[in-house]
C-alpha cells in the first residue's frame, strides 16, 4: 500500500527526481525508492509501471531497450516540471525522514522494553532465591552465598543483555544503510523476545 507521504501525483513527482539522478530501469526505481525508506516501503510493479507509462505519455521521460530491460530516463520537459515543484519535493523528502526515523524509534522502543521486561524478570528471580534461601538454610552461610551467586548472575546477564542491545543496534544501522529495514521487522523483533522472555522464565521457575 502507498504511504500517506504519497498523496496524489506525489509518487510521480518522487520518480522524476530518481531518474533525474540517472536512468534506471523499473526494478531500480522500486530498489531506490526501498532504500529511500529504509525497506519500510517497498512499491510493487503495479504501483510504478503506470506511472512510468503516463510520465511517457506526457513526455516527461522516455525509454529504451537495453537488451531485455527497459530503461527510463527524464526530458528537458521532466527536468523544468521537477524544478518547478522543487519546493514540493522537499517536504516529500522531508516526509520521508520522518517515516524512516520512526521505524527506527519502534525498534529502538521494542528492544528497549524487551531488555528491560528480563532484567525485572532476572532481578525477581533473585529476590525469590534470597528469600527461599533464607526460609530453607541449615546453615548460617547458605543464605548470604546464594544471594551473593544470584546477584553474580543478575549482573553477567545484564551485560549480557547491554551487549546484545548494542550489537542488534549495529546490524539494524548497517542494514538499514546498506538494503533497508523490513517494515514487519519490529513486531518479529518483540515476539522472538517474548519467546526469549518466556523460555528464560521458564528456566528460573525450574
Amino acid at each position: 500500500m502507498t504511504p500517506p507521504v504519497f498523496s496524489h501525483g506525489s509518487l510521480r513527482l518522487y520518480l522524476l527526481s530518481l531518474l533525474a539522478e540517472q536512468p534506471r530501469h523499473g526494478y531500480e526505481l522500486i530498489q531506490a525508492l526501498s532504500e529511500r525508506f529504509g525497506g519500510t516501503y517497498s512499491p510493487s510493479a503495479g504501483t510504478i509501471y503506470p506511472r512510468l507509462a503516463k510520465l511517457e505519455d506526457e513526455g516527461l521521460v522516455t525509454k529504451v531497450a537495453d537488451g531485455r530491460k527497459t530503461v527510463y530516463e527524464i526530458t528537458a520537459a521532466g527536468r523544468a516540471e521537477l524544478e518547478a515543484r522543487r519546493a514540493e519535493l522537499d517536504d516529500i523528502e522531508s516526509e520521508v525522514t520522518d517515516s524512516v526515523r520512526r521505524l527506527a524509534d519502534e525498534v529502538r522502543s521494542g528492544v528497549n522494553a524487551a531488555m528491560k521486561s528480563l532484567r525485572a524478570d532476572l532481578a525477581s528471580a533473585a529476590r525469590q532465591a534470597k528469600s527461599e534461601s533464607k526460609r530453607g538454610s541449615t546453615s548460617q552461610d547458605a543464605g548470604p552465598n546464594l544471594h551473593a551467586e544470584s546477584n553474580r548472575a543478575v549482573h553477567e546477564a545484564d551485560m549480557v543483555l547491554n551487549e546484545f542491545r548494542q550489537q542488534l543496534r549495529t546490524d539494524l544501522r548497517t542494514h538499514a544503510y546498506r538494503s533497508g529495514v523490513p517494515s514487519d521487522l519490529v513486531p518479529e523483533l518483540r515476539r522472538q523476545l517474548a519467546d526469549v522472555r518466556t523460555s528464560i522464565r521458564a528456566a528460573l521457575d525450574r
